[in-house]
């Protein structure tokens, strides 16, 4: 999981296709755990009285 925090933001070589696709399906994955975790804290945020 380190290894994902850290190659964030590097330009990084690829050689493969099936390099090239690992990270950016973790940058996705990265992306997804942001919006599942700031949505609801945002909603809660819009509806409160």
């Amino acid at each position: 999981m380190l290894d994902i925090f850290n190659s964030v933001g590097y330009v990084k070589s690829v050689f493969t296709l099936v390099d090239f696709y690992q990270y950016i399906k973790a940058v996705e994955y990265l992306i997804c755990l942001a919006f599942f975790v700031s949505f609801p804290a945002f909603y809660r945020y819009l509806n409160k009285d």
